[in-house]
């Protein structure tokens, strides 16, 4: 099979580094190369039978749905959600409704189009921007517990990202994350992984900011498995099998929780996480689940075809 690995133009070491890792895996299977997502990629990309996609900064406004968009037109299948479950999983307001529609525990929340700041406050609120990823807008300033300091954040967002804010009531417990291969009745949730702040230097904040993300890594541990309980394990297995299937997902994602004694509350849905070998979230689960990182890419792919196939046969 002729599979191109689509990509973004590099900014960093990590992404050619994922990016040609990801090729020479599927190397020794199938006839790959990689296919930067630019001016002549509709060109390029019609040689191939299949698309692993690695796509992800297609503009403020679209990143991960352009080559989707692009690859439905052709009709050419591909690895990973579809336009609409992107679209949705970008919108962390539109997120939290499917979820309290479908049942899935999600933390209270108040949304702020530009323009509009809060009058009141209830506790403890997480203020952080409703379309950014990779902890954009999330600072230490992002938990607020007084109506002034709130305002200031949400304007703040207003006039740094020019989208509405989302408000959250902050949920003071451990975090954890949790990684889903494959589709329907077949879909894997691997083994839940803890993050735990406890190292960080005194007074830094005891979540995923930016500066914890990407300054003080090193110094945040992980346990995988989650240090919790088996019947609490199961539950957060359940809800998150619930949003997989609510959201549209397919082949991989990764979602976000926060504990609050036995209860969970599910934050955010990554539709397409990052695939960094020895550093992303989803290749440490894997990797705990007996997957090499060249399986979890072979798994990725398997899946994708199987369902591909399943619907040319339906």
């Amino acid at each position: 099979m002729r599979l191109a690995v689509v990509h973004d133009p590099f900014r960093s070491s990590d992404e050619q580094k994922m990016v040609e890792t990801v090729a020479n895996a599927l190397s020794r299977n199938h006839e790959t190369k990689m296919v930067v997502f630019g001016e002549d990629f509709i060109r390029m990309v019609k040689a191939f039978d299949f698309v692993f996609n690695l796509s992800i900064w297609g503009g403020k406004e679209g990143r991960q749905v352009h080559v989707p968009a692009v690859l439905d037109v052709l009709g050419i299948p591909y690895t990973g959600s579809p336009v609409l479950t992107h679209s949705l999983c970008l919108d962390k307001i539109l997120t939290k409704i499917l979820l309290q529609k479908h049942g899935v525990p999600t933390p209270a929340y108040a949304a702020f189009p530009v323009g509009r700041l809060p009058d009141r406050i209830d506790g403890k609120m997480f203020v952080k921007p409703s379309r950014e990823g990779s902890a954009m807008g999330i600072h230490k300033d992002s938990l607020v517990s007084d109506l002034s300091r709130y305002r200031e954040k949400v304007h703040s967002i207003h006039e740094r990202f020019g989208e509405p804010a989302l408000a959250e009531e902050f949920i003071d417990g451990r975090e954890l994350t949790i990684g889903f291969l494959g589709n329907g009745d077949t879909l894997e949730v691997l083994p839940i992984l803890e993050i735990d702040f406890s190292g960080l230097p005194e007074g830094m904040e005891r979540f995923y900011s930016y500066e914890v993300k990407h300054d003080f890594e090193d110094l945040t541990c992980f346990y995988c498995p989650a240090r919790i309980s088996d019947p609490l394990a199961d539950k957060i297995r359940a809800g998150g099998k619930l949003a997989f299937e609510a959201l549209g997902l397919r082949d991989y994602a990764r979602m976000d929780v926060r504990l609050r004694g036995e209860d969970f509350f599910f934050l955010e849905v990554n539709s397409m996480p990052q695939l960094v070998p020895g550093y992303s979230d989803l290749p440490k689960m894997a990797a705990v689940a007996g997957y090499s990182y060249e399986a979890l890419i072979g798994k990725i792919l398997d899946v994708a075809i199987e369902r591909n196939r399943l619907s040319i046969d339906s």
